[in-house]
């Protein structure tokens, strides 16, 4: 089943409160990602907060980007989360 991100906002510890197009907020934990190609570049706490939504994707203006899939996939369901887009 795809579902498409609809909003993000950065949390502290290199996690991302994600909603996506069913309405749906999950939790993703970015730093198993931190050791690996571009994404080392999220260490910066300026370049991971200026993650965004991009055809569906999350996506750092670096050149980093993670698929729907695989943020649904690797989250957990936030509970009492609220979530806007920015």
């Amino acid at each position: 089943m795809y579902v498409g991100i609809k909003a993000v906002k950065p949390l502290p510890n290199h996690k991302l409160l994600v909603t996506f197009e069913n309405g749906e907020q999950r939790i993703f934990d970015v730093t198993p990602y931190l050791d690996h190609g571009v994404f080392q570049d999220l260490k910066n706490p300026a370049v991971f907060n200026s993650v965004r939504v991009s055809f569906d994707a999350l996506e750092w203006p670096n050149g980093a980007d993670l698929c729907p899939e695989t943020v649904y996939a690797e989250s957990a369901p936030a509970k009492g989360a609220t979530c806007a887009t920015i």
